[in-house]
């Protein structure tokens, strides 16, 4: 069963926010391939952008001859489809979903006979939602090559998923046999992903989920999902149980599509995923899928509507974006609206994080009343919706039926 999270199709978009519905939000772009396209769909839309790829995509052979190889099994009806390794079918099939091919390659290995090498490749098969026809008990080629020899395929279509170069003493390269068997034989290479270039920013990443201080992490191939967890569980065992512990409750997973999707439905954490497995599917659900999550709307005593979304906030005129101490501040106040937060309380929990400040003294309630002052300029003409309590502490003025 899918464990991805029902989400509204059409985001309830607030006045002032326009075309930037991810103003005050940050996601994380974990992909290597596309990642400029990716960060600029999402800048454009108000988002910060963490860019933390965690593989890095070494193709095998030339993308676009993928691509082809891909679009030529998708000309005409295939016979034989066979998966030779676990990672490269999933590799290719995370791919399609990339080039929004997902639902048509699906339909075409669905009508043809698929044969797997081994059982990693068969998980895979499976994992795709296909079932294999053969699965050859030995991982070789060779076994592979002769249960197709048994059946008649000169002329036949056959797609070979390729996973690199093939040790002639110990195996047989088995898109050269079929060839001469007088098979027309589409390969369809593979990609080798290697580790990340700056591992630095993939552990800063890993900090930054199990902090929740990132609003959503957007994975475009399985290969960097499992990466991501591989890198959190490297960092210690309590660093992968809050990491999961995050991406459960307050930290969302976005996902391109279903099998970018199964190594964290393996782990039991939700995901998000477009309805048509495309990068611009995938931010337009990140537009509807983060407000719905972070979003408040709160009534005020003369009757505006203070709207807060991350560090942005919205009460009348242009939506501000606040630095991330006053954003902890008022989120704070925002949390417990209408009733009084105290000095000390907005002390222990707005500055509590890595985003402490702190002065030559030390941290002290001077520094919350310099902060709030800060806080009401940065609002502007809002800033009078900050009210200070005499000896208490503040509190915003909202409704009296909306303070709990």
């Amino acid at each position: 069963m899918s464990s991805a999270q029902p989400t509204p199709r059409t985001p309830v978009l607030e006045p002032g926010f326009g075309d930037q519905p991810l103003l005050g939000c940050t996601v994380a772009v974990t992909a290597d391939r596309r990642r400029d396209d990716m960060v600029a769909l999402l800048r454009r839309r108000g988002a910060r952008v963490i860019e933390a790829p965690t593989r890095k995509l070494v193709p095998l052979e030339d993308d676009t001859e993928a691509r082809a190889a891909t679009a030529e099994c998708l000309r005409a009806p295939l016979d034989y489809a066979v998966a030779t390794t676990g990672r490269g079918w999933r590799g290719w099939i995370s791919a399609a979903e990339g080039w929004g091919w997902a639902e048509e390659l699906q339909a075409t290995l669905a009508r043809a006979t698929v044969v797997s090498r081994g059982p990693k490749a068969t998980g895979a098969v499976r994992a795709s939602g296909l079932r294999e026809d053969f699965a050859a008990a030995s991982e070789l080629c060779s076994e592979v090559l002769a249960w197709l020899r048994a059946r008649e395929i000169a002329r036949k279509r056959i797609a070979v998923q390729q996973y690199g170069a093939t040790d002639p003493a110990i195996d047989c390269d088995l898109a050269t046999e079929l060839r001469g068997d007088g098979a027309e034989v589409i390969a369809v290479p593979v990609y080798r992903w290697n580790p990340p270039e700056d591992r630095t920013a993939v552990g800063r990443l890993i900090n930054t989920i199990a902090a929740r201080e990132v609003h959503a992490v957007a994975f475009t191939s399985a290969p960097g999902a499992e990466a991501l967890l591989e890198a959190a569980a490297a960092a210690g065992e309590d660093v992968l149980d809050r990491v999961l512990e995050a991406f459960r409750t307050d930290v969302i997973a976005a996902c391109v599509g279903p099998v970018c999707a199964g190594p964290f439905e393996a782990v039991d954490v939700p995901t998000v995923q477009p309805d048509r497995a495309r990068l611009g599917a995938l931010v337009a659900e990140l537009c509807t899928a983060i407000p719905a999550r972070v979003r408040r709307s709160i009534p005020t005593e003369d009757g505006r509507t203070l709207v807060i979304q991350g560090t942005a906030a919205l009460a009348g005129g242009e939506p501000v974006l606040l630095p991330p101490v006053l954003a902890a501040v008022f989120g704070e106040l925002a949390r417990r609206p209408g009733l009084v937060v105290s000095r000390s309380d907005l002390l222990r929990r707005a500055w509590g994080t890595r985003n402490a400040v702190t002065t030559a003294g030390g941290r002290d309630e001077h520094v919350v009343e310099a902060t709030i002052a800060r806080l009401r300029t940065a609002l502007g003409s809002d800033g009078d919706l900050i009210r200070t309590v005499t000896k208490r502490g503040y509190r915003l003025a909202v409704r009296p039926d909306v303070a709990q």
